[in-house]
């Protein structure tokens, strides 16, 4: 009877939630639940590589110039090194070093990612200041989507540390190993959605993994476009800092 009302009908199926249902697919004749989204195919990595690296050579050859001054004003403004490096978790919860420039005293650098920066962190100094609610900070991870160990558009990688109400990621959710089948992210879903700063609460963490999840669920080159397209809306936000 519901099939031929000629709108669209679902069903609630609450016991679904438990394992995380992503889509309804079928298998010989069978209906099958999708409950987790493997690696893009050959041809869809290809493209997204293609992708990458059209946008970036391009992007680093001509930011080449701020990218210097950038350098020279945090060695003026604080002693210590001109990029933080950090450990991330990637494609196949693979380790590799996450490049940012230093927005942070070098004494105060927390390189596990323990303490998140808040609003008015006194760790942060004036250019790293300037340079977090700009999110130029986030630049040298250009050289990071050269080395293959990110993409423009991903789930954002998190400190190895990162907590959410004093609790790991993966403890909050059993679903956040889900986010590693394609690489980490300059920008994402998640971050044009205004899902940004600091994960205080549970929900913050929930809220940006569902983001992540729903990228991953019928990727295509023209989402990735989008997403960067509408990155430059919100390099400046409140959460920001």
């Amino acid at each position: 009877m519901l099939k031929g009302t000629d709108v669209n009908i679902e069903v609630l199926a609450p016991e679904l939630d438990v394992l995380g249902a992503l889509d309804i697919g079928n298998f010989e004749n069978c209906s099958t639940v999708l409950v987790s989204r493997g690696p893009l195919g050959l041809r869809d990595r290809l493209l997204k590589r293609a992708f990458d690296l059209t946008l970036t050579l391009p992007a680093l050859i001509l930011l080449l110039p701020l990218l210097a001054a950038i350098a020279v004003a945090i060695k003026l403004d604080s002693p210590g090194p001109i990029f933080f490096r950090q450990e991330r978790m990637g494609r196949g919860n693979r380790i590799y070093t996450m490049l940012k420039f230093r927005s942070m005293r070098a004494d105060a650098l927390d390189r596990q990612g323990v303490r998140s920066t808040g609003r008015d962190d006194e760790r942060v100094t004036r250019v790293g200041r300037f340079l977090r609610r700009t999110s130029l900070d986030e630049l040298p991870q250009l050289f990071n989507v050269i080395a293959g160990d990110m993409s423009i558009v991903g789930p954002r990688p998190h400190a190895l540390a990162s907590t959410a109400d004093g609790a790991l990621f993966w403890d909050i959710e059993d679903r956040y190993w889900e986010r590693h089948v394609v690489k980490p992210g300059i920008t994402g879903l998640a971050q044009v959605r205004g899902l940004r700063g600091a994960t205080a609460q549970r929900e913050d963490l929930s809220n940006r993994l569902q983001a992540d999840l729903e990228y991953l669920t019928g990727w295509s080159i023209w989402r990735d476009i989008g997403i960067v397209a509408a990155t430059f809306r919100v390099m400046t936000h409140r959460n920001a800092y």
